[in-house]
Formats: C-alpha cells, structure tokens, sequence
C-alpha cells in the first residue's frame, strides 16, 4: 500500500511540475517584449534575397505581420501560402507582411524561385532566432509570428503555425 501511494504521490508531483513548466512557458510568449527587444527590431537593417539593405523601421505606421520562417521548417512553408493570400487580400487595406527568413541565404533564394511570395522577404539567419527572442519567442521555435500595430507596438504574437481564424482574428485587431 505505502508503495501505491509513493507512486500516486510521484505521478502527482510531476502532473505538477508539468503544468508549472507549462505555465511558465505560455507566461514567457504572453510576456510584453521588453523595450530593447522592440528598440532591437525596430532599429535592424537586413538583407534582401537579392542583397539590397532593408531596415524595419520602413515598415512603421501601418499594420505588420511579421513571419519568422525557414526553408527547413514544414509547418512554415506549409503556412507561407496561406500568409501570402491574406496579404494579397488586406494590402490594399493598408497591410503589411514581412518575412524574416532564418535560413542560408542560398536556401532561400532557391526556395522564393520555386514558389515566389508577393510580401517582402528579409535574410536575418542566425541572428533572427535571437529577434524572435527578443520579441518574445522564448523557445526560439518556428514559426513565429507577431503582430505589430501601426505605432510599432506588438498585439499578437503565437509560436507554431498560423490559421486562417488566427489571421482573421488579427485583421480585425489592427
């Protein structure tokens, strides 16, 4: 009997501390992006695919998706599609997405030949993992997603592959 009990008592121990690291885990992607991280961003110059300099903060005052991808990742090029149509569908409403790809270049390039996208599209390799840090991907996963107002402030943000209601909730908010 002692031993079932110990049992119980383990098993209950670690429902426990799952749904603490749970937590803490959807704390950490719900927690505002300190104002470094935004300043970061907001400050950055990447490159396009084709080389020329892009700095973000020609994306400020208008609504922006910005998609943290790679070339590697199924649920992100799964997901790209979907993006590019609810771009081609909100630009004219003032719109803006922006693809930061997490990738080689090379990659990307070949990629963006076999299935062009209409929105911008941004090389920030290994440096854009540490971007979605500071922007509040903690795991530092993907896809990555985050939806800025038009002020530059962060109103959304999911780690994992976007749907079409996702898209449709945020168009709605900004």
């Amino acid at each position: 009997m002692k031993r079932r009990a110990w049992m119980y008592a383990g098993v209950g121990a670690a429902a426990v501390a799952a749904g603490a690291g749970t937590s803490w885990w959807r704390w950490q992607l719900d927690a505002p992006p300190v104002g470094e991280g935004l300043g970061a961003f907001w400050g950055a110059t990447l490159d396009s695919p084709e080389g020329k300099p892009v700095p973000l903060v020609g994306f400020r005052g208008k609504p922006l998706l910005v998609n943290f991808w790679a070339t590697w990742c199924p649920p992100c090029v799964q997901e790209l599609p979907m993006i590019n149509a609810f771009y081609e569908a909100q630009r004219n409403r003032g719109w803006q997405v922006l693809g930061i790809a997490i990738d080689q270049p090379s990659a990307v390039r070949q990629w963006l030949q076999r299935s062009p996208l209409s929105f911008p599209v941004v090389l920030a390799g290994l440096q854009g993992t540490e971007m979605s840090k500071n922007l509040g991907n903690q795991a530092g996963g993907l896809p990555f997603s985050v939806l800025f107002s038009a002020k530059g402030e962060v109103l959304e943000r999911k780690l994992g592959q976007l749907h079409a209601d996702d898209l449709k909730k945020w168009a709605a908010k900004a």
